[in-house]
């Protein structure tokens, strides 16, 4: 009877012992080292786990009265669609207030109206859309009244961090020539903060970088 192999018994080798044919894998080298290309997105795309949104697009139900589509892409530095961003919206409804007890001045009460939505670009590639109400005005905290506006939180491949920023409405001059943000801001700047109507709604793209990049905040 042959005797059971010890898995742990080291044979007894007196000179350099190369098993198989010493390539990458073995143990062994018996050619140049060569590194091969790395993935280059440093986060993600991880966005559809534990992420997902009941209402998904609906920040106002289906069927809502004076309901509008926000639409829009997600454009990188180099001028290419982001197919994979995240999108969150939150917001007023008509009457300026939110669908939220914390509100001062009492939550909305609008039917439908839910104030917030989570989406990611899908095709056509770096395409979003929420289906939302569009805000009334709210407090500035100074005394005056911001402009209607949707606040806008923004995730995507590379990024360490969301990017913050600010949906105005390019057909409410009077009341963006009263917003204190947007009066801090350039012209340039304030036109990359500007949604322009469409036949359903409105249309926003965010610019992650360039010559046209949306003015993101510091929060």
């Amino acid at each position: 009877m042959s005797r059971p192999v010890d898995p742990l018994e080291v044979p007894g080798v007196t000179e350099p012992y190369q098993p198989r044919t010493g390539r990458r894998g073995t143990g062994f080298l018996t050619e140049p080292f060569r590194l091969g290309p790395t993935p280059s997105a440093t986060v993600g795309p991880y966005l559809a786990i534990g992420l997902t949104w009941p209402d998904g697009a609906w920040a106002a139900a289906e069927g809502t009265p004076g309901g509008i589509w926000v639409r829009g892409r997600v454009v990188d530095g180099a001028g290419d669609l982001v197919a994979d961003a995240m999108v969150e919206t939150w917001q007023a409804d008509p009457d300026g207030r939110f669908p939220s007890p914390e509100d001062p001045r009492g939550p909305s009460s609008t039917p439908g109206f839910r104030g917030y939505a989570r989406v990611q670009t899908v095709s056509p590639p770096g395409e979003f859309a929420v289906h939302t109400l569009k805000p009334g005005r709210v407090p500035d905290g100074e005394g005056g009244l911001q402009a209607p506006h949707l606040d806008v939180s923004v995730f995507a491949r590379g990024l360490l961090d969301r990017v913050v920023t600010r949906i105005y409405f390019a057909d409410e001059a009077d009341a963006n020539a009263e917003d204190a943000v947007l009066r801090g801001l350039t012209a340039d700047q304030r036109r990359t903060l500007l949604a322009e109507p469409t036949g359903d709604g409105y249309r926003f793209d965010v610019h992650l970088q360039g010559d046209r990049e949306t003015v993101f905040f510091a929060v």
